[in-house]
């Protein structure tokens, strides 16, 4: 009973870090992997660099982003999921403005 009690506070700071930082980054990684599998071409999208462009064409690991100044290739890892979610919303906003 003793050994149970001096363990208490160890299961119970695994259970927290559980709770509050690795089941959040699981189902952010699976957000994020959802979210690479589901591109499509012709979606406007922003790469973690920061390039705004829309997808013109997409194979298993790559895309072609058609920016302003030309086709460019990157890997699909590299496009922002936050940021092209922002952009999305922001597009949505301004067309119900309309």
């Amino acid at each position: 009973m003793q050994t149970l009690n001096q363990l208490a506070p160890f299961i119970l700071m695994f259970v927290v870090l559980y709770f509050l930082m690795i089941r959040p980054q699981m189902k952010r990684q699976k957000q994020e992997k959802n979210f690479i599998q589901n591109m499509k071409k012709g979606d406007k999208v922003i790469t973690k660099g920061g390039v705004h462009g829309r997808i013109v064409e997409l194979t298993d690991d790559t895309c072609v982003i058609e920016t302003l100044s030309g086709k460019i290739m990157f890997e699909r890892s590299a496009i922002s999921m936050e940021l092209s979610a922002k952009l999305k919303a922001a597009e949505n906003k301004d067309y119900k403005k309309a």
